[in-house]
């Protein structure tokens, strides 16, 4: 059985771990709730690009020389970018990322593709390094408060990929924010950007239509828009990747804050247990002391 200093050792650590996971938490929703606002504050934006590229596809002749649209005739080398955490304490955020992530692995191997990995954020690339795979990209410490110019690196690398023909197709791996409780694995193609896309939905307008004038060209236009597309989307991944990343620390600390507290209940009874012990063995000596002088 543990001494009394033993436990009162082992109560102050678990006190001081719940002052450190309970202080993480509030960090956690704090910064979750601006992470939220950002997302909200990014759809306009990516519902704005998303008409202008419908309207600019609509007014041009032909959109099937533009390389980010091309469709390969044959997937022979995949690229999967897997999105993660810098740092743990998350729960299993980062493991079902990796875990999505070489399930498509086997999958594509199965299919006699080759794989290529980018890895966004540290967590990812530490994985894939003791695996011992070779990472073409990888982009960190921006998880979880990512900006408009780590998604353009990004997208850079990948466009760059494609339109050289390294790889021939480009697939997002994150965990997308539901909510608080919820953060679901998500694994999207980014690259070729789907025609779908351009196609749009028809809306009915009263009155008549506006009749544009493009200048330059619907596809030079279309041409500089698409690879700006695809910064967005990857842009509204890592957003819901952040928010998502906050939301599983911010759950796993208050696991974490209760169970330090359900320790601390059980080794204080622990404690009392054995402080009443030694006080009743104290007592039984005292009296077999006074016994052993009277008799």
């Amino acid at each position: 059985m543990a001494s009394l200093q033993d436990l009162r050792r082992r109560i102050s650590s678990v006190r001081n771990t719940r002052k450190i996971t309970k202080a993480l938490e509030l960090v956690a929703g704090a910064r979750l709730r601006r992470a939220q606002s950002r997302i909200e504050e990014m759809r306009p934006y990516a519902d704005r690009m998303q008409e202008l590229m419908v309207g600019t596809a609509r007014a041009a002749s032909s959109v099937r020389n533009l390389a980010l649209l091309q469709q390969r005739d044959e997937v022979r080398r995949v690229a999967f970018v897997v999105v993660t955490g810098d740092r743990g304490l998350a729960g299993p955020f980062n493991g079902q990322v990796l875990r999505r992530a070489f399930e498509l692995e086997r999958r594509a191997r199965a299919e006699g593709q080759e794989v290529e990995w980018l890895a966004v954020g540290r967590k990812a690339a530490s994985s894939l390094r003791f695996r011992r795979y070779e990472i073409t990209g990888e982009w960190a410490g921006f998880a979880d408060k990512p900006s408009y110019h780590d998604a353009q690196a990004v997208g850079h690398r990948l466009a760059e990929l494609y339109e050289s023909e390294e790889v021939d197709r480009v697939v997002l791996i994150y965990n997308r924010f539901e909510s608080v409780l919820t953060q679901r694995v998500t694994s999207t193609d980014l690259l070729p950007i789907r025609e779908e896309v351009l196609a749009g939905e028809e809306e009915e307008r009263e009155g008549p239509s506006a009749d544009f004038i493009y200048e330059p060209e619907p596809e030079q236009i279309l041409q500089r828009l698409l690879p700006v597309y695809l910064e967005t989307e990857i842009y509204r991944a890592l957003l819901e990747s952040a928010a998502a990343f906050l939301a599983s620390q911010m759950t796993a600390m208050r696991n974490a804050s209760k169970n330090a507290g359900d320790l601390i209940d059980n080794l204080t009874l622990s404690l009392n247990r054995a402080r009443q012990a030694e006080i009743t063995q104290e007592i039984l000596e005292v009296v077999a002391g006074a016994d052993a002088l009277t008799s």
